[in-house]
């Protein structure tokens, strides 16, 4: 069985949506706690798919959470045996910065739910599904675009807000993979953030609820063309994977 890892920061920043899809396509799901677990000891070559999620830190706050720093080797040695990768909000800006790209404060929060504006890339690459559909945005840093990377999608607040390297290295700064049943607990866990941004979650609800049935169905499609395009690459007959 093709086992995926998903490194998680924080208990409620799941992979939502992606778990039933990952099992329904033959994949075993393990949770890996970048916070308490043992980094360093784990084989990144084997699992057929890794995902890192998202956090509360930042992706450049190794001083003041040292746990980051064995994580930000881990995503090195796994773009390395170039097998795929994909990483969301906190995961794909520590893909930016393992790839050299710098990763910054944005200035401001962007949280709530919103339309990507795709580039000409973007609307011909696996992200295509999201024209005009909302997706979750709750980030307050950004990421350059690696070198050799594509980048696919930004907003109004952020201009860099996806990119893809080859077909096996997908970064979302968005949570493409939120299950909207489930946000009472951001909600609740990110009270003290929203407040500090003035944010009403009751806006965010009203949101959720609209976004629910175009976001869920557009994330499957999402999810499954870039899990098509990975395997294949996966594929030692033809191996197109991220160079670093």
């Amino acid at each position: 069985m093709k086992t995926a890892v998903a490194i998680r920061h924080i208990h409620f920043e799941d992979l939502g949506t992606l778990e039933p899809l990952l099992r329904e396509r033959g994949y075993s799901v393990r949770y890996v706690e970048a916070t308490t677990d043992d980094l360093a000891a784990l084989d990144v070559a084997g699992p057929a798919l890794l995902v890192v999620l998202g956090g509360p830190v930042g992706a450049f706050d190794e001083a003041l959470y040292p746990f980051l720093a064995a994580e930000l080797q881990l995503v090195r040695r796994r773009l390395a045996v170039r097998r795929p990768v994909l990483g969301i909000c906190l995961g794909a800006q520590l893909i930016a910065r393992a790839l050299g790209a710098k990763v910054y404060p944005l200035g401001v929060k962007e949280i709530g739910f919103g339309s990507l504006e795709l580039t000409q890339q973007g609307r011909s690459s696996v992200l295509s599904a999201l024209q005009d559909v909302p997706v979750l945005h709750w980030h307050g840093d950004q990421f350059d675009i690696p070198r050799d990377a594509v980048r696919l999608a930004g907003t109004a607040v952020g201009a860099n807000q996806a990119f893809a390297l080859g077909t096996q290295v997908l970064g979302l700064q968005f949570h493409l993979e939120v299950d909207t049943g489930q946000l009472e607990r951001w909600l609740v866990g990110h009270a003290c953030e929203l407040g500090a941004a003035g944010i009403d979650p009751r806006a965010l609800r009203i949101q959720a609820m609209q976004a629910q049935g175009p976001l869920g169905a557009a994330a499957r499609a999402v999810f499954a063309a870039w899990l098509d395009a990975a395997e294949a690459a996966s594929d030692p007959a033809g191996d197109s994977a991220a160079r670093i």
